[in-house]
Order: C-alpha cells, then sequence, then structure tokens
C-alpha cells in the first residue's frame, strides 16, 4: 500500500482525463487525496475518475471558460469541504513558423495554456484552503525554443512567470505555486510526433538519459509538491526531462517538412 502522505488532502486536476494529468490523479489518489478528476472530455475524466474510485469525482471544465472553472472549484470545495491541491495540466500546441502563423492559430495556443492558467490561478486563488497547493504543468519550451513552436514557447515561459507572480500575491495565505516543466512525455498527446522515428530518434540523441519521460515520473513530482514534503517550496520551477534542457530542442519542422517533400 502507498504511504498515505496526501491522506485527508482535496486535490482537482484540471486535464486529468488523460496524459499526466490522469498520472497526477491516480497518484494522488493512491496517496490519500480525494480526487475531483476534471477535463473537457467528460467521458474521459468519468472513466479516470470510476477507475479510481474511492469517492473520486469527475467533472467537465475548459479552461478557457471562466465561468466553468469557478464552478468546477467552488463546487468541489462546496461539495467535500474545501481545496488543498489543484493541479492544471491543461495545454496544447498549434505549430507554426511565425511569418506565416495565423493570428488566430497563436490566440488558441496563447488562450488555452496562458490565459487558461490564469483563470485557473485566479480561481484557485480564491478557493484554495490557507496552505494549499497549486501546480501548473508547463513544459521544457519554458526554457527552450523550437523553431516552429513559438505560441507554445511563449505560453509556457509565461506560465512559470505568472506562477512566480502568483507565489508571492498568495504567501500571506500559506498558499504555496509551483510549476513543473517536463520533458518529451510519453502520452497521447506527443504519439503522433514519437511515432515517426526519425523525430523519436532525434529527441532521444538530445536527451541525455537517452528515453522519453514516463507520465508517472511527472506525477510523482506532483505528488511531492501537494504534499507536506515541500511545505517550504514555492515559486519554483522543477525540470523534468532526462537532461534535455543541456542539449538542443529537436527540429521537428524541418523533420516534417522532409517527410512531406518525400511523399
Amino acid at each position: 500500500m502507498a504511504d498515505q502522505r496526501v491522506a485527508g488532502k482535496i486535490a482537482v486536476v484540471i486535464g486529468g482525463g488523460s496524459g499526466i494529468g490522469e498520472a497526477a490523479a491516480r497518484t494522488l489518489a493512491a496517496h490519500g487525496a480525494t480526487v475531483a478528476v476534471a477535463d473537457v472530455n467528460r467521458e474521459a475524466a468519468e472513466s479516470v475518475a470510476r477507475e479510481i474510485g474511492g469517492g473520486a469525482r469527475a467533472h467537465w471544465v475548459d479552461v478557457t471558460d471562466e465561468a466553468s472553472i469557478a464552478a468546477l472549484l467552488t463546487g468541489v470545495s462546496d461539495e467535500i469541504g474545501g481545496v488543498d491541491t489543484v493541479v492544471n495540466c491543461a495545454g496544447l500546441n498549434v505549430p507554426g513558423f511565425i511569418v506565416d502563423l495565423d493570428a488566430q492559430q497563436w490566440h488558441t495556443t496563447i488562450e488555452l495554456c496562458l490565459t487558461g492558467s490564469f483563470l485557473v490561478t485566479k480561481h484557485a486563488g480564491r478557493t484554495l484552503n490557507d496552505g494549499g497547493s497549486l501546480i501548473g504543468i508547463a513544459s521544457l519550451n519554458a526554457r527552450q525554443p523550437a523553431a516552429g513552436f513559438a505560441g507554445y514557447c511563449a505560453a509556457k515561459a509565461g506560465m512559470v512567470m505568472l506562477a512566480e507572480v502568483a507565489a508571492l500575491e498568495l504567501a500571506p495565505r500559506g498558499i504555496r505555486v509551483n510549476s513543473i516543466s517536463p520533458g518529451l512525455v510519453d502520452t497521447p498527446l506527443v504519439q503522433t510526433l514519437t511515432s515517426i522515428p526519425v523525430i523519436q530518434d532525434d529527441f532521444t540523441a538530445n536527451t541525455p538519459l537517452g528515453r522519453n519521460g514516463r507520465p508517472d515520473e511527472i506525477a510523482d513530482a506532483v505528488l511531492y509538491l501537494a504534499s507536506d514534503d515541500s511545505r517550504w517550496v514555492t515559486g519554483e520551477t522543477i525540470n523534468i526531462n532526462g537532461g534535455a534542457h543541456l542539449r538542443r530542442y529537436p527540429d521537428v519542422m524541418r523533420h516534417l517538412a522532409e517527410i512531406s517533400a518525400a511523399q
């Protein structure tokens, strides 16, 4: 049986229907938390909550819709009796070179990744119990540029700074705000890239530990930040990327162009 280091805590995991969010929800529940699994895909959230059991709940949320975020967090707080941890795993990348990128494509990425993070932070800051923890899933691309990923890189870098500002503002209530920046993690979101051998090989070559990450490895960091083990940690970014920040980001767009030209 897993240790119960978050026993008695109420956790809301946004984007908990798959990938890193799902792993975070399962890990928090396994260590004693009551988990609300929230996702724009209601069926995925319900499936994860059902498999977790133990009082886990499923909720629909769209991080681009402020009313749905407010309703989620106040609803969980009212129903269960407060919220101790909020984990925001929602993310999206619409790639394209800056000179070619349509403004709406830019706005789509920024709205979901950065504005969505602002809205989650806003309402988590209003809802979290004193001494609570707000955790955002950023990215290696918050610090490492990638050609064709302008919107995503800018949004994730913005998320990290947003968390630092929130850490200052919410510290008087003992609320800790931190970010986790994963490298390439095997999730449904990246399967279209990792299924292409030349791209996967480039990622592997530029990761000193020689492999992709696993969702449970990111979830372990979520558990740490949600628990009292991190009671004196705020405004921090935990980089988990197998050392990929020490090398270069693969030229994904060049690989895709070469594959397209060869077809």
